[in-house]
């Protein structure tokens, strides 16, 4: 238990440190490509996790990330969102048994169908939510929709990559 408190809470720093000092001041593609990593650590929260506790740790996250980043209630609102529909992907998502106690939501335990699947919905929604409150208007859709699109393929592509490196399995398959 403390264990699994300490490594979020690391998880934590580190996505959010290097989303604030590193990630938001590329400029890859003229801005058509933003890696948002710092949705990993909502990703990756324990199955174990109750449902407030979630929009918990999903709002904390979005409002430290607007405080970081001077954008007043963009990344929060973005960040409940996501953690309010991971809540409902977990429940559609579920097996037939119920969940492992002790695994989680990552590629090495959930295998990766699983996960793209999981991971892809919540990524894309998040940007979609991000990106258009950021323009806050419909007229520009198809380059906002191309603009989140490419943006949560290459945040997709970035959590693979953190995955392959810093996660193993915790049980055999």
């Amino acid at each position: 238990m403390i264990g699994t408190i300490t490594a979020n809470v690391l998880r934590f720093a580190l996505l959010v440190l290097l989303q604030a000092l590193v990630l938001d001041h590329l400029d890859l593609a003229n801005g058509w490509l933003v890696p948002y990593l710092y949705v990993l650590f909502i990703l990756m929260l324990p199955f174990e996790l109750p449902d407030w506790a979630q929009l918990l740790a999903g709002s904390a996250t979005g409002l430290v990330m607007d405080l970081f980043t001077s954008t007043p209630g963009m990344h929060f609102t973005a960040c409940t969102l996501m953690a309010y529909l991971r809540i409902l992907m977990l429940r559609l998502l579920r097996p037939r048994d119920g969940y492992e106690f002790g695994s989680r939501p990552v590629i090495a335990d959930m295998g990766l169908a699983w996960w793209g699947t999981f991971a892809g919905v919540l990524v894309l929604a998040h940007h979609l939510w991000l990106f258009f409150v950021e323009v806050y208007r419909f007229d520009s859709f198809a380059s906002t929709l191309l603009r989140a699109v490419l943006s949560a393929a290459f945040t997709l592509a970035l959590c693979l990559l953190a995955q392959a490196l810093f996660t193993r399995a915790s049980r055999t398959r």
